[in-house]
């Protein structure tokens, strides 16, 4: 009989969380580039920042898919430590919504009444591809599966009044004051731990307490605890990352962390704050889930009014705890599939792909730069700056072979049609990012030759390059500023313009290469400078090429 109730609960709780994970599903996609454009706003400053946080957490129903992508944009530069601080702390806000839909739907009245007409109505608009609405029929399947599985939630628990002897059990534990308070707080960071969503944490508890099975208080410290569990997910997100992306889940830890201190110290007032706000006796068992959903969302707002403050000194205090590390390039590079628990879908690990396709972007530019200032100095030793780019073009190589690897992964994960040609596009987009890396390479050995075997370019060839290699610079800086955003006509046009630039500057500067040969120039000198030429040309054809993909991926 246990066994079967045990596996009851375990059953209607999977459902719960199937439930969740189907309409956020079906929220991603129906949102599109509507969630890109909110995204957007986390750069504006510090209060823009929190509310993109609570918006997007809000609508996807996962504060750690929100921090994980918090992690994955510092960690390709999108975001500074500040400002992902203020997305952390929104998005903690944005994570009592669900809180709210349980206590104030799930314990009303029986479910069952919309939850089946809610699937009755998603159903076929998830099977006809006329009405073209399959992404909000999943949302409604969605729904309907969430409020069946807190349904049968409630009914599997055991009715408290005909177990009289598992309350005195839990009597015991709750008899310890203070010590009590931290038990119950480490069982909600545990059970947030084990099932990675802090919303199926705050759903299971509230259930318990209108069952009879926990009180009020111990609910309440259960749900500080699930605060503080809900960060994991983003700490395995920051394995493997830069350093900055390390301080923005540490930086999420200690928010969550301090954000629980101020509440264990003025417990006793916060929980009389909000019985003066909600009305009825949280005691009795009927008010219970409006009392807790308030607890959890004053609690969150409380903590970011005070905090957000001092977002500057926080993020002092992170970088004293994660310390600057090694050149990152020194470090293998890795891109792994985080599950950010049960909301994880396709869509919002597309964003997270994009972002390290804009890091990347982001390295080759530097490369360049890096190879121009190599060129433009022959009389210093090159060793330790070739060593460094190749480095770099090893990091280009991996993180090509990993973000592929990761968006063939999204790909199989049910994307729809737009999804699917953001994954194809940026699978190009990646491919032409490491050919660049190679030609930035290729240039650097070149720069070394020309030191190692001391050929004389003269000084005239040498400024003559100047045009090209601005050219290019401006391009790869044009492609990189334009990887996050609408990519029109109009910036497809401008990049046309970029690349026919650098095809008649390369022309100009073999023309004059033929000139100074037959004048007498050093040919194994001008030999290597047209080389010189050709890979600068060819990282303009890469440029455009990376244009087009982007033209594609935003086509109306």
């Amino acid at each position: 009989m246990v066994i079967y109730t045990i596996l009851k609960i375990a059953g209607s709780l999977g459902l719960f969380l199937y439930g969740m994970k189907v309409m956020s599903d079906g929220i991603q996609k129906t949102a599109g580039d509507g969630l890109q454009k909110v995204l957007n706003y986390m750069t504006i400053n510090r209060f823009a920042a929190a509310l993109t946080g609570f918006v997007v957490t809000a609508l996807i129903q996962s504060s750690s898919a929100t921090t994980v992508m918090v992690v994955s944009f510092v960690n390709a530069g999108l975001l500074s430590l500040a400002q992902a601080i203020g997305v952390i702390m929104g998005a903690n806000i944005g994570t009592t919504v669900t809180g709210w839909i349980v206590a104030l739907i799930g314990f009303k009245f029986s479910i069952v009444t919309i939850a089946l007409p809610t699937i009755g109505i998603g159903l076929p608009l998830v099977f006809s591809r006329k009405l073209g609405k399959q992404d909000l029929g999943e949302v409604l399947i969605g729904f309907g599966i969430l409020f069946l599985g807190l349904e049968f939630l409630k009914d599997s628990v055991p009715d408290i009044k005909s177990h009289p002897e598992y309350l005195e059990f839990l009597a015991k534990f709750a008899d310890w004051g203070f010590l009590s308070f931290i038990m119950f707080v480490f069982i909600g960071t545990l059970l947030t731990v084990i099932i990675q969503s802090s919303s199926a944490s705050m759903a299971i508890t509230l259930t318990m307490a209108y069952s009879g099975w926990i009180d009020y208080n111990t609910a309440a410290a259960i749900i500080v605890g699930s605060n503080i569990g809900t960060t994991i997910t983003a700490y395995l997100a920051s394995i493997g990352t830069n350093t900055n992306a390390k301080r923005a889940s540490r930086a999420h830890i200690l928010f969550n962390i301090f954000g629980a201190v101020v509440v264990t110290i003025f417990y006793s007032p916060f929980l009389h704050l909000v019985d003066m706000i909600v009305p009825g006796d949280p005691a009795t068992g009927a008010s219970i889930p409006e009392h807790l959903a308030m607890f959890h969302t004053l609690f969150n707002i409380i903590n970011t009014a005070i905090f957000i403050w001092f977002i500057p000194q926080f993020a002092k205090v992170v970088e004293k705890l994660v310390p600057e590390s090694k050149e990152d390039f020194d470090l293998q590079y890795e891109f792994r599939y985080i599950s950010t628990g049960l909301q994880d879908t396709a869509e919002f690990n597309l964003m997270k792909a994009k972002a390290e396709v804009s890091k990347m972007a982001g390295i080759n530019a530097e490369m360049f730069s890096n190879f121009v200032d190599v060129f433009n100095n022959p009389e210093k030793k090159l060793g330790k700056r070739v060593k460094q780019l190749k480095d770099m073009e090893d990091f280009t190589d991996q993180m090509q072979e990993q973000i592929t690897a990761y968006l063939i992964e999204c790909s199989t994960e049910g994307l729809n049609e737009d999804g699917m040609i953001m994954a194809t596009g940026m699978i190009r987009i990646v491919n032409e990012l490491e050919s660049i890396g190679d030609s930035c390479f290729n240039l650097a050995l070149l720069a070394e030759r020309r030191h190692n075997k001391e050929l004389d370019i003269p000084n005239e060839a040498v400024k003559a390059l100047g045009p090209i290699t601005n050219t290019v610079s401006d391009f790869l800086t044009f492609i990189r500023t334009n990887m996050n955003h609408q990519f029109t006509e109009n910036e497809l046009n401008e990049a046309l313009k970029l690349e026919t630039r650098v095809d008649e500057e390369r022309r100009i500067l073999k023309k004059k290469t033929r000139k100074r040969i037959q004048a007498g120039s050093d040919v194994k000198a001008e030999l290597l400078y047209l080389d010189i030429v050709k890979h600068i040309e060819h990282i303009g054809d890469y440029a455009l090429n990376i244009a087009e993909a982007l033209k594609a991926i935003y086509q109306d």
